[in-house]
């Protein structure tokens, strides 16, 4: 992704204690980082820095919606979506970002990228299964339920094929409901 100055934060001139930041989020961004999986996207992700003398505290929450086709019916629908996630930076001799809840800047440093972050925590945060509400209340529209319904497997047919079985099974079968 190519560097976006909008999530640098300068944190060298700030002062000790709380700061608040905050980003809207649109499909231009995920574009940045050539992820293509929604259709639209709509979120607001708020970011505290608590500056500390020798660390800094990220907390970044973020809520809203990603626009994505259901799993079952190909239906495109607003996905909500929130989250959380907490980063604690601090200095040291090289960059180190092995640990997902420290990181680890050298000295000398006097920004921070937030993006990668702001990015990791809205894709995790959206469901491997995506389903349609409608999916679940039968609201959904286009005839997809109709459809699903008329490929789902019969009761009446399972009711036949068990009726037609074969005479020499039905007395194993005998012998297993005789010993209960």
């Amino acid at each position: 992704m190519k560097l976006n100055k909008e999530f640098l934060i300068p944190f060298v001139g700030l002062k000790q204690g709380k700061h608040q930041f905050e980003f809207d989020i649109d499909k231009t961004f995920f574009d940045g980082f050539q992820f293509d999986e929604y259709n639209n996207v709509n979120i607001k992700v708020n970011l505290v820095l608590e500056k500390k003398s020798t660390m800094m505290e990220l907390t970044f929450k973020h809520k809203g919606f990603v626009n994505v086709p259901c799993d079952i019916t190909n239906e495109d629908f607003d996905l909500p979506v929130k989250g959380k996630l907490f980063l604690l930076v601090k200095f040291g001799e090289e960059f180190n970002n092995d640990n997902d809840e420290i990181l680890i800047l050298p000295h000398g440093e006097y920004q921070i990228d937030v993006s990668q972050y702001i990015y990791e925590m809205i894709v995790l945060s959206v469901p491997t299964k995506r389903i349609h509400p409608g999916v679940k209340d039968g609201s959904v529209g286009g005839g997809m339920l109709d459809k699903l319904d008329a490929l789902a497997p019969k009761e009446q047919q399972q009711v036949k094929e068990e009726k037609n079985t074969d005479p020499r099974w039905d007395g194993l079968k005998k012998l297993l409901t005789d010993n209960k």
